[in-house]
């Protein structure tokens, strides 16, 4: 897992952003799980200061996020 400030990847949607600490699976376990789930630390209008904990990702993937930055290497 990596700290916060150094995320894997950035996810933007409006006012919501998730930073990719961990990811659990490869791409193509994922793409099969509709539990898939990353750990982020998002921030929102909801909480500015953002929280730390597990997201699946069809949420984020639902509210139309776009990849920012990555620094993912699944090697």
């Amino acid at each position: 897992m990596r700290d916060r400030k150094r995320p894997y990847e950035v996810w933007q949607a409006g006012d919501w952003t998730w930073n990719v600490l961990k990811k659990y699976q490869s791409p193509e376990k994922e793409s099969l799980n509709p539990y898939a789930r990353w750990m982020c630390y998002v921030t929102s209008p909801f909480c500015p200061q953002g929280e730390m904990g597990d997201v699946y990702i069809r949420e984020i993937a639902n509210q139309g996020a776009r990849l920012v930055k990555t620094d993912y290497d699944p090697n």
